[in-house]
């Protein structure tokens, strides 16, 4: 008789680190989500009961993202809330009482209307005769609500579209800055900037800040990313600016296989141009329009982290980058640069960060006592038994800059490097969205967390009331949907039909449904 082995139990392949709530990419129903650590990198996996079983990268260096967690500080609560609790996160946006943060910025989109059509756009803009266009009543009645959530707002964006389209987007800028806005700033593409000097000189009589994109310097990476070669324009926008005063803080979208090997070119760049003060990179969010993806071969804040590491081994190393306390921690991460001509120290490196998160805490701005913090740190090294390092130590971190002298005038010096991944449709994670302190203001009052606005729908919602025209859901562009999407007349997909209208989109086994540990609602 031959006996049967016994069966032998096997160790699971990852590690499961929590529950959460999150929302089908396809039809966006609220649906269970777990979170899980496989091969040092943190992965979101779901179930949709029509649409099957889904799973997306969240973090690309799980011991970062476990570091990060220390810096997760308590948030602190607007002046008011805009919505009542119904349905619960994220269909009661916003903000409604259970939110975990107040507002650190704000963003009003004036316009759905550009002068380009980008292969890749959240906002779904361009030339499109269906938008819509603010008017001075809605975009005041957004701010209004903004100043009673926060008393004095910290900072404002105003966007699009491409809002410098817009013809009141001077008078909107000084309405925020009338309503008593600590910083605007305008996100732009730079088209009408390099080639408008009279709206540069008009901007620079506000000065706003100039939020600006920029994805790198090779003609591939225009095409791809903004459909056309940018590169002049860019060029001749920052020079009107550094002309007239304007600062500029360079925005680089950022795609895996695309434009990723470009970061340590885009700091290298704007660190020497004399308008710009800060590079912020965020990997593209994967709503609205985009390329097509895996979700699980994306980039993530690490990813984007240890690139600027090996490209500019000679300036960062990965303790530079510091996660943000104000939203979840491993949504966004910035370093601080003390740059004297060639010479480039990270301030983590002269402070112990830790010990001034305070200044950075629940704000999306620092406050400028740090600079006070230098200050003692290096007269304490000065004098002998003093805590702290000495005074050959701190010459040789600095790389020979006279660090009393760079301190006069640290605002000139200073130069910020900010790495921010908003959630999308497949790694939305309500734990996180709860904390989220970029807000989009809608017109009819409300606060909307970005990444809820640009995954659960609200996005095509505001829009639709806004134009009215029919706005359909909106489905990432992922390898794994191709043959249930259609192309939407925006450029984006949508949920329908295969293209040549065959029985192929349908066919169950191009994407088999699974059992679902719940079946939620949709807010549209």
């Amino acid at each position: 008789m031959t006996m049967t082995p016994p069966r032998q139990k096997v160790d699971r392949d990852e590690v499961f680190l929590e529950y959460t709530k999150s929302i089908c990419p396809v039809c966006k129903t609220v649906i269970d989500a777990e979170v899980n650590v496989k091969d040092n990198k943190v992965f979101l996996r779901k179930r949709c009961a029509e649409h099957g079983k889904f799973e997306a990268l969240l973090y690309g260096d799980a011991e970062m993202y476990f570091a990060s967690m220390k810096y997760n500080k308590p948030g602190t609560y607007p002046l008011e809330t805009q919505t009542e609790v119904k349905d619960g996160c994220p269909l009661d946006c916003g903000l409604c009482p259970e939110h975990k943060q107040h507002a650190c910025l704000g963003i009003i989109e004036v316009n759905s209307g550009c002068n380009l059509d980008c292969p890749i756009c959240f906002a779904d803009s361009g030339h499109q005769p269906d938008g819509f266009s603010l008017t001075m009543d809605q975009v005041e009645a957004g701010l209004d609500a903004f100043v009673r959530s926060e008393g004095e707002p910290e900072v404002v964006m105003f966007s699009g579209g491409e809002p410098t389209i817009h013809p009141l987007i001077l008078d909107f800028i000084k309405m925020a800055q009338d309503k008593g806005v600590h910083m605007v700033t305008l996100n732009t593409n730079g088209i009408r900037l390099a080639h408008d000097r009279n709206f540069v000189r008009q901007l620079a009589e506000l000065k706003p800040t100039i939020y600006m994109q920029f994805d790198g310097f090779d003609p591939e990476t225009h095409i791809k990313i903004r459909g056309r070669d940018l590169r002049e324009a860019k060029q001749k926008a920052l020079d009107n600016c550094a002309e007239f005063g304007l600062g500029v803080s360079l925005v680089a979208a950022i795609e895996k296989g695309l434009n990723e090997h470009e970061l340590g070119d885009i700091i290298r760049f704007g660190i020497k141009h004399p308008a710009v003060k800060s590079v912020a990179y965020q990997p593209v969010t994967h709503s609205g329009r985009h390329v097509e993806f895996d979700p699980m071969q994306r980039l993530t804040n690490s990813d984007i982290i240890h690139g600027l590491v090996d490209q500019c081994s000679d300036w960062f190393k990965l303790s530079d980058f510091v996660p943000v306390p104000c939203c979840f921690p491993t949504c966004r991460s910035i370093t601080y640069l003390l740059v004297e001509g060639d010479n480039v120290v990270p301030i983590p490196r002269l402070l112990d960060v830790d010990n001034y998160l305070d200044y950075v805490s629940n704000r999306v701005m620092p406050d400028m006592s740090v600079r006070g913090a230098l200050e003692k740190l290096w007269s304490a090294s000065a004098v002998p038994g003093g805590d702290g390092n000495t005074s050959s130590q701190l010459e040789c971190a600095t790389c020979g800059i006279d660090l009393p002298e760079a301190l006069k005038d640290i605002a000139d010096k200073s130069f910020m490097v900010v790495i921010q991944d908003f959630q999308d449709p497949y790694t939305l994670n309500v734990k996180a969205l709860m904390k989220c302190c970029v807000e989009e203001i809608t017109p009819d009052g409300r606060l909307i967390p970005f990444c809820a606005y640009n995954s659960v729908g609200y996005r095509e919602e505001i829009r639709e009331q806004l134009s009215g025209a029919f706005v359909p859901t909106i489905v990432p562009n992922a390898t794994e949907l191709q043959p249930i999407l259609l192309t939407t007349k925006y450029g984006s997909k949508m949920f329908g039909q295969a293209a040549n209208g065959g029985d192929e989109a349908s066919d169950p086994s191009k994407h088999v449904p699974a059992d679902a540990t719940n079946i939620g609602k949709t807010l549209r």
